[in-house]
């Protein structure tokens, strides 16, 4: 499997997981997420005026990609404190299809999204560097991947960040064609 595509993250959960954490590596999850905001930034300011535009019609503009990768930002933001505050809380699982259609159309400009986006991800981080490492293994009931760490929910949106980033630059690419 390369980069381009990901396993069904409802029909093949597990495998959806083990893509992600590739996607991240070995690199820190805290600060692979503290450049996301700055790498879309780059990317959609070098892009001009087409970032909006889809490249093919179920496929996401760049301008969606960060939108989606906001819209996870708000949902782990609560999941990260439900799973550290809560004795293995249900996790409910989202259609991000559906999200980036009934949230964003039309997108909203770029810089809202990074006013929601930016202050997110920095508490998040904050979070997640003072909370201690046994704390990190504190668990949620995902509805559709079971049992998921904090540690292992922290670390899959360092792989969530890179995997979006490269969609977004795929979507470019094409509409630049």
């Amino acid at each position: 499997m390369d980069a381009t595509s990901s396993p069904d993250p409802i029909g093949d959960p597990q495998g959806y997981q083990r893509y992600l954490l590739m996607l991240l590596g070995h690199d820190d999850p805290a600060a692979v997420q503290a450049g996301t905001a700055a790498a879309f930034r780059s990317l959609l300011d070098e892009a001009g005026a087409r970032t909006a535009e889809r490249p093919a019609p179920r496929e996401w503009s760049a301008i969606e990609c960060l939108a989606h990768v906001t819209d996870a930002e708000v949902v782990m933001s609560g999941r990260y404190r439900w799973v550290l505050a809560h004795d293995e809380p249900p996790l409910i699982g989202y259609d991000q299809d559906l999200w980036v259609d009934r949230l964003h159309q039309p997108v909203e400009p770029v810089e809202e999204l990074f006013a929601l986006f930016e202050p997110l991800r920095a508490a998040n981080i904050a979070l997640w560097l003072r909370t201690p490492e046994e704390l990190r293994e504190r668990v949620g009931m995902h509805g559709e991947r079971g049992p998921e760490s904090y540690d292992l929910a922290f670390r899959m949106m360092g792989g969530h960040d890179r995997f979006h980033m490269a969609q977004a630059e795929r979507a470019i690419a094409a509409v630049r064609d």
